[in-house]
């Protein structure tokens, strides 16, 4: 039973995010995504799936199980329904899956592209599979033989498993695990022949090879299906006052992979009493969700399906242009001291951030630097920019989010390595996540202290501004880096609350000055002056943002939403929401930048942030919205922002139904994110 969700005030937030997710299945459905780039997408939809099982279906599974309905907090659907919906929806969606799978490797055969299994071998690819699997695989293998009589040990989450079944004879079966290592690729490529490249999952590659693993038993006949089980991905943490935070967050990490199963991911061509001897041992309940799906899983593992060099196959690489005006060549601190710059990854080189922190770490003339962290790459040279100027005698102060999660371990490890090497390490505020993204250096200029610095909507890390649209706003507006260092300060004495004149800071002021900005266009428009609101976020699931949406939407202030993920507001209805339209961009780059426009009588305000509109950013996490008064730089992201909006290549429109419908028009093509490419080239000939 699905629940019509039109009929509600709100979109679950969870049915939501499941509609993004099939917005990338969509991606991989396209016949116009290069193919190579297709498989990769399911990998996204499948990791993706991973990660909202270990998070959101946990925690309505966790309220289910305390007794509660949950229906305020999850949009009016009762928590034991929501689950029972979920796993319907995901069933389906892991159907579809498998078909547009099916689809894609027929494409991969017409490119010469073979992914062959194990009833496929040859006496060349048989020779070659012998002697990888001695070499490479069998000395990773961990194989669990399993019996009634010995308690069956963790399995580890989101890890995939072959599910072994030998007849003996005599009707005597013998069960086994073989968990797929890991640290091996999941595609074995075999060798060539003329044209056609052959490829073997390594699921495929271990069936082959099943008689050097159990010739021991000697068994009369042996099946393997896979499954996967997926585990509450929620921190807890002990209350032992002898253990530092990093250490507690530490234990932690490794006690995820213990956690309660929410999801169990079988082959459904597994016989019926092998499924229920594994369900058994490994306490598979009903409130799990048990979901068959087809002969390989994890298949999270295609985001690194190899390339066979064939780059027609994928999205041609960008070449990050340079900001222009501002030169990797010359000293940064000059160029921003006259003005404000805009980097907007990876249409812009990530460099410009790493140059301006080694410039820090060099320049005499540097006292203070402060930045917060809350992802770091896993080679990171931001890092080691800090840790340079830690020794070349600067004071470096680094709030450093140990609870982003899943990138929990690298930045412990940074932690550890940054904390060594002299810089001084702050742990943000109990209770809060730090979530702002921004750097402030304190420089001596005549006798006195000069700042100069940069906020952002994205992390500061070179491996995903490669993939992810950010904006990184470098300024040394005095009057914007004065409130930064007030955050700061914040984190050192957060009994203090402090006042900020320019920024919108969380979890204090974001309610109120969003709603002062919204209120003034809901005045503006009962004064017959020009009003709208232009929001670009990746998700908005805060009721009381949705319902002061409402209230100006109501008042005729006409407003343009793009989000790219959940969306709990419920475009179009009239009385309610009919001057709101809404439209998600899911393409070659994951749109991640965060703006906000208010008309403000055609004087427009226009803020960059680093938080969604969602109660945990608003109430619960040290988030920074910053005002641009550059006036070129204003202008350039209202240029974006109407880029984006007239995309009807790869925007959807939100409804608030279940569909994700296209955004097609009889206007010429626009296909965002490669237009916003071409705006800054010709932005750079101007």
């Amino acid at each position: 039973m699905v629940t019509d969700i039109n009929s509600n005030t709100y979109i679950n937030r969870e049915l939501s995010w499941l509609q993004f997710n099939e917005r990338v299945l969509q991606e991989a459905e396209d016949e116009g995504v290069p193919l190579i780039e297709r498989l990769r997408f399911l990998g996204i939809f499948s990791n993706n799936l991973d990660e909202f099982f270990k998070v959101r279906y946990a925690t309505v599974k966790r309220i289910d199980e305390a007794g509660k309905t949950g229906k305020s907090e999850l949009g009016g659907i009762s928590a034991s329904e929501l689950l029972e919906i979920i796993t319907q929806i995901v069933i389906k969606q892991q159907s579809d899956s498998l078909h547009i799978l099916a689809a894609i490797h027929k494409r991969l055969e017409d490119e010469n592209i073979h992914i062959v299994n194990e009833t496929q071998i040859d006496e060349a690819q048989h020779r070659f599979i012998k002697n990888y699997f001695i070499q490479h695989v069998s000395p990773a293998l961990v194989i669990i033989i399993l019996s009634e009589l010995v308690k069956l040990p963790t399995l580890k989450d989101s890890a995939a498993y072959l599910a072994i079944k030998m007849e003996l004879g005599k009707q005597q079966k013998q069960y086994a695990l073989i968990e797929i290592p890991k640290s091996m690729d999941r595609f074995v490529v075999l060798p060539k022949k003329g044209l056609d490249n052959y490829i073997i999952l390594l699921d495929d590659l271990l069936r082959y090879c099943m008689d050097d693993i159990f010739n021991i038993f000697e068994y009369e006949s042996v099946s393997a299906h896979m499954i996967k089980i997926t585990r509450d991905g929620e921190l807890d943490f002990e209350s032992d006052l002898s253990k530092s935070f990093i250490e507690k967050i530490s234990d932690s990490v490794k006690h995820r992979q213990t956690g309660e199963p929410v999801r169990f991911v079988y082959d459904k061509t597994i016989d019926q009493e092998t499924l229920l001897f594994l369900m058994n041992m490994m306490g598979i309940d009903s409130k799990d969700s048990v979901i068959p799906g087809g002969r390989y899983h994890n298949r999270r593992d295609y985001m690194d399906f190899p390339s066979l060099g064939r780059t027609g196959l994928l999205y041609d690489k960008i070449k990050p242009l340079p900001v222009k005006g501002l030169s990797l060549e010359r000293s940064i601190f000059k160029n921003i001291a006259k003005k404000d710059y805009l980097l907007h990854t990876p249409y812009h080189t990530f460099s410009y951030i790493v140059k301006f922190l080694r410039e820090a770490a060099l320049d005499p003339k540097v006292k203070n630097i402060k930045i917060t962290i809350y992802r770091l790459a896993q080679i990171s040279h931001v890092a080691s920019s800090l840790i340079n100027a830690a020794k070349n005698g600067k004071k470096v102060t680094v709030a450093i989010e140990l609870q982003a999660r899943f990138d929990e371990q690298a930045n412990i490890d940074y932690a550890e390595q940054m904390e060594t090497d002299g810089v001084n390490l702050l742990f943000g505020v109990k209770g809060l996540k730090v979530h702002s993204k921004m750097c402030v250096i304190e420089r001596e200029e005549n006798n006195k202290i000069k700042r100069y610095g940069f906020l952002s909507t994205g992390n500061f890390n070179e491996s995903t501004a490669k993939l992810y649209t950010d904006f990184t706003l470098f300024t040394s507006d005095q009057r914007i880096l004065k409130d930064v260092v007030k955050v700061f300060d914040f984190f050192e004495t957060n009994y203090k609350i402090f006042r900020y004149k320019h920024i919108i800071v969380s979890p204090h002021y974001t309610k109120t000055k969003l709603f002062k900005l919204i209120d003034t266009e809901i005045e503006n428009v009962k004064k017959g002056k020009p009003a709208f609101i232009k929001l670009k976020l990746n998700s908005i699931s805060s009721y009381m943002m949705v319902d002061k949406l409402y209230e100006a939407s109501r008042a005729g202030v006409k407003i343009q939403m793009i989000v790219r993920g959940i969306c709990c507001l419920v475009p179009g209805i009239k009385g309610m929401s009919e001057n709101i339209e809404v439209i998600s961009i899911i393409d070659k780059f994951l749109e991640h930048t965060r703006l906000l426009v208010f008309c403000n009588n055609n004087d427009p305000k226009v803020f960059i942030s680093s938080a969604d509109w969602m109660s945990r950013n608003i109430e619960n996490r040290v988030e920074v919205t910053c005002p641009i008064y550059d006036a070129d730089i204003k202008k350039e992201l209202l240029d974006v922002f109407e880029i984006s909006w007239n995309d009807n290549v790869k925007a959807r429109m939100l409804c608030g139904s279940h569909e994700n419908k296209y955004k097609h028009n009889n206007l010429p093509k626009v296909r965002a994110q490669f237009a916003i490419y071409n705006y800054y080239v010709d932005k750079l000939q101007e």
